[in-house]
């Protein structure tokens, strides 16, 4: 395929001005909704060809998510895009200003192929929303869930409008070396990276979702039962392949025997079996390799079994890890959960710190101080108290991360933003024009400026 030629019609496609008229993204965004909806047997045949994922998963952490976001911009994309007016400065009197959302342009959506389907149309639906035209470059990963997005939306939207296109390094690399006016990538920190030089020789905005060590800091007066409840369902959801799970846990020492047994308990009542449709497979053997090489059989609390001809690992809490272990070394991005106990807040807070900023993290207390002190000390993108992931899952929290954990954020309006250029315009009337900014200057003009602008 020729690239070049496919972003210069979209180009084109885009400088007809069709894509600014709203009740044209509306209308796609609901041509987009109608069609998932119609072909959901074959979306979810294809994700459980992948990596076994049940129905039920994949409607609750893809598809309803897509569906609230497509209903959540028609309905308010007319409010998102209007123009919006601001105070004007007294120098500028009777002068007005306003700001007008305009879309970047022809975009490039790169996803990733933890959660394909979410992960991928939801950056879509938010370029939509906002007057963009779209080429969006699935994961290569799982490769029928790309494949049913590609044909899906090609043999249904016109290409110079949105368009998918699959492939794995040489396709993405071609992608990237052509100019963009907005690139959207949700993976690793590593591609990160490349993709951020590939922008920056042209200049490309890009927003980048990448992930990190998250950390789940829990008190001594924590509800344990609770705790141990949430973050055993956060953690093992998708098999851990969830770039916001809890990635370790950091426990006080008066509590921290009794979490383990909690957790212990609230795994064993989920009963996480491929065959339960509530687990499932680790992507492919290079991750499966990786992350079963994590695991320290001598810190073993629970699980630690390896499947490797179905690509399946049990859950697995590693008990008195140590941030000196391989397993705390990078993300884990599956079912293994290091836990740590601590003495002092102080000591968990300076240990979090060592490491890069995190996408995510939760705080499990009843106590007003801690909470506070963490929420200040610690830099993350966004978390929950007394929960995990569920942040995600809100609309009016943008989503996204910091530092090494990434860069922009997403999510209902924030999502319209990030594909949005907010084009600030001062209009002023031929009525009048005093004439203290032009020449000749002199002291007297000097002290009036002085006066007004202070």
């Amino acid at each position: 395929m020729n690239y070049q030629d496919l972003i210069d019609k979209q180009r084109q496609f885009f400088e007809t001005n069709t894509t600014k008229d709203i009740s044209f993204r509306c209308k796609e965004l609901k041509r987009l909704k109608s069609i998932l909806q119609a072909n959901e047997t074959q979306l979810y045949q294809a994700i459980d060809q992948d990596f076994k994922k049940s129905e039920f998963e994949t409607y609750v952490t893809e598809l309803s998510i897509i569906y609230h976001e497509i209903d959540l911009a028609v309905s308010n994309v007319k409010k998102w895009a209007r123009k919006k007016r601001v105070r004007t400065s007294l120098p500028n009197l009777p002068g007005k200003n306003y700001i007008i959302p305009e879309p970047y342009g022809s975009v490039l959506i790169i996803g990733a192929w933890n959660y394909p389907y979410q992960l991928s149309l939801c950056p879509a639906i938010a370029a939509i929303a906002a007057g963009c035209t779209v080429i969006l470059k699935p994961s290569e990963v799982p490769a029928r869930t790309s494949a049913i997005m590609a044909k899906l939306i090609n043999e249904n939207f016109d290409p110079n409008f949105f368009k998918v296109v699959e492939g794995s390094v040489e396709e993405t690399t071609a992608l990237l070396n052509i100019k963009f006016d907005k690139i959207f990538f949700t993976g690793s920190v590593a591609v990160g990276k490349i993709v951020y030089q590939a922008a920056a020789k042209h200049l490309t905005p890009v927003t980048l979702e990448l992930g990190g060590k998250s950390p789940a800091i829990i008190t001594k007066d924590a509800n344990i039962d609770m705790t141990a409840k949430r973050l055993v369902w956060a953690k093992f959801l998708n098999a851990g392949q969830t770039c916001i799970a809890p990635d370790y846990v950091l426990a006080e020492g008066e509590i921290y025997e009794k979490l383990l047994s909690s957790i212990k308990t609230y795994i064993e009542k989920a009963d996480y079996h491929v065959a339960n449709h509530n687990y499932t497979q680790i992507i492919n053997h290079k991750n499966f390799d990786r992350l079963s090489e994590l695991i320290d059989h001598d810190k073993v609390f629970y699980g630690g079994d390896c499947d490797k001809e179905n690509r399946t690992i049990s859950p697995t809490v590693l008990k008195d890890s140590s941030f000196s272990d391989l397993v705390m070394q990078d993300e884990i991005f599956g079912p293994i959960l290091p836990t740590i106990p601590y003495q002092t807040i102080e000591e968990a807070i300076q240990k979090v710190k060592t490491l890069s900023k995190p996408l995510s993290c939760y705080i499990f207390t009843k106590n007003k101080n801690i909470k506070n002190k963490i929420l200040n000390e610690i830099s993350f993108g966004g978390g929950a108290i007394n929960d995990a992931v569920m942040h995600f899952t809100e609309h009016t929290l943008p989503f996204g991360g910091v530092g090494n954990s990434g860069i922009g954020n997403y999510h209902g309006k924030y999502g319209f933003e990030a594909f949005s250029h907010l084009k600030s315009v001062l209009q002023k009337p031929f009525l009048i024009e005093p004439n203290f900014k032009y020449p000749p200057y002199n002291e007297k003009k000097l002290r009036f400026l002085k006066r007004i602008i202070g």
